[in-house]
């Protein structure tokens, strides 16, 4: 089935709102942010069904709203732009296994690996200066491990379970895009 504009435009969009409306269904993981959720699954459904331009656009989509209407706490616009908008968009990378016979799985691995490491520069870069802080009873000083640590214990299950999801999704959403 051949998807016009105008059906992608509004998948796009209601995919993109449900992953804005997923993040106010997350488990906290600490008092300084980092959640559990499924908030990158519809982005790596857009991007699965439509390719790696909508999946990019719905992940900077999400990104954007997400900060403005989930109180995005950032330390200035460099930390916003990594820790939202870019980080959701690299969720879109998922778009690159589009049309291929393990696409959803192989892409929901990379959309969340792309995430993580963008999560994974802003800790060594922007939020280096609090690693003089205890995390998960690690104490350090090293801003690699700090970020690797801190955002490991909240990418990684969150990670899990939409890659998990992926794979359950896939049989009813190929039969839906009348895939073989």
């Amino acid at each position: 089935m051949k998807r016009t504009t105008l059906q992608k435009m509004v998948t796009t969009a209601v995919l993109s709102a449900l992953a804005v409306v997923l993040t106010w269904l997350e488990i906290q993981v600490g008092p300084a942010g980092g959640s559990i959720n499924i908030v990158m699954l519809p982005i790596i459904l857009v991007a699965y069904c439509y390719g790696l331009k909508w999946g990019i656009g719905s992940g900077l989509i999400v990104g954007f709203v997400k900060c403005l209407v989930g109180g995005g706490i950032g330390w200035g616009l460099p930390s916003i732009l990594l820790d939202y908008v870019l980080a959701y968009a690299a969720v879109g990378l998922a778009g690159i296994f589009a049309g291929k016979k393990w696409g959803l799985g192989l892409g929901a691995v990379i959309g969340c690996l792309g995430r993580f490491a963008i999560h994974f520069i802003s800790g060594v870069t922007i939020y280096a200066i609090v690693t003089e802080e205890t995390i998960a009873g690690i104490s350090t000083s090293n801003a690699w491990l700090y970020s690797l640590v801190y955002n490991g214990l909240y990418m990684l299950p969150s990670s899990a379970i939409v890659i998990a999801l992926a794979f359950v999704l896939k049989k009813p959403l190929d039969k839906y895009l009348n895939k073989k």
